[in-house]
């Protein structure tokens, strides 16, 4: 009769670590393409270059050594205080310097949107459809298919569904704003009260992930659950064009197996 030839985990794992390898290298290929195109360090140049200028027009030194520091009285440095916070008072207040803020949070927004997306998309939606049976770069090389949990072929909407809505939105992007959350929080950016929200954007789907592994009987990572896809060993998983198709199998084997016993 029909068996499900589950993957063993370490080929899964094997395979998940090199396709993670190629998607990152595509990622960050295409990071600096869209840095370029954006002009990313243009706009931070001359926010740089603007902060400068407003250093020297209120007279405000470059970074003091400690020695130098130690050096000033106590009225020059509330003298020189008085004149970075006057400084960062009209840098803050620059139209142009707003105007380009708001065009590096939304270009680094997309950097770190776009690549990564187009990066799943690639190589975990496009190439499976080209090598057939769920087969990453990965999962071809170490053996590995993905089907329906009925031994049916991964028709392209459930493979869409896992890769873009389980693998690119649950469990890439989610803990990627959380960082990113963080990170605007570390550089005053977004308020503090924030941080709780990117710890849960981070540990949810890690736990789950997590959870999900070790309580399940197949192991079934998120992605699987929610597309009801399961990874096999492509040597002597039997993988059916069609429910009828399997259907028609095992009503052969069945019809093989009460012909020997009446014999």
């Amino acid at each position: 009769m029909y068996d499900l030839q589950k993957a063993n985990v370490w080929k899964r794992i094997s395979a998940a670590l090199f396709d993670a390898i190629i998607l990152s290298i595509v990622a960050v290929g295409l990071a600096l393409l869209f840095s370029l195109i954006f002009d990313y360090d243009g706009h931070l140049d001359r926010m740089n270059e603007l902060g400068e200028q407003y250093k020297t027009e209120y007279g405000v030194q470059n970074e003091l050594t400690p020695e130098e520091e130690a050096a000033l009285t106590e009225e020059e440095r509330a003298a020189l205080k008085e004149k970075k916070d006057a400084a960062d008072t009209a840098f803050g207040e620059d139209k142009e310097v707003k105007q380009l803020f708001d065009r590096l949070v939304n270009i680094s927004l997309l950097i770190i949107t776009f690549p990564i997306m187009i990066g799943y998309v690639v190589m975990e939606f496009v190439i499976p459809l080209i090598l057939k049976n769920g087969q990453t770069l990965g999962k071809k090389i170490f053996g590995v298919a993905v089907m329906r949990i009925d031994g049916v072929k991964l028709p392209s909407v459930l493979l869409f569904i896992r890769t873009v809505l389980g693998k690119c939105t649950v469990g890439t992007m989610l803990p990627v704003y959380g960082i990113y959350i963080i990170t605007m929080i570390a550089f005053d950016v977004m308020n503090g009260s924030y941080i709780w929200l990117s710890i849960i954007m981070i540990a949810l789907p890690l736990m789950a992930q997590m959870i999900l592994f070790i309580a399940t009987r197949n192991h079934t990572p998120l992605h699987d659950l929610l597309a009801q896809t399961v990874a096999v060993d492509m040597a002597s998983q039997m993988i059916f064009d069609s429910p009828e198709a399997m259907l028609e199998y095992k009503k052969r084997i069945h019809a093989e197996d009460a012909e020997k016993r009446e014999r």
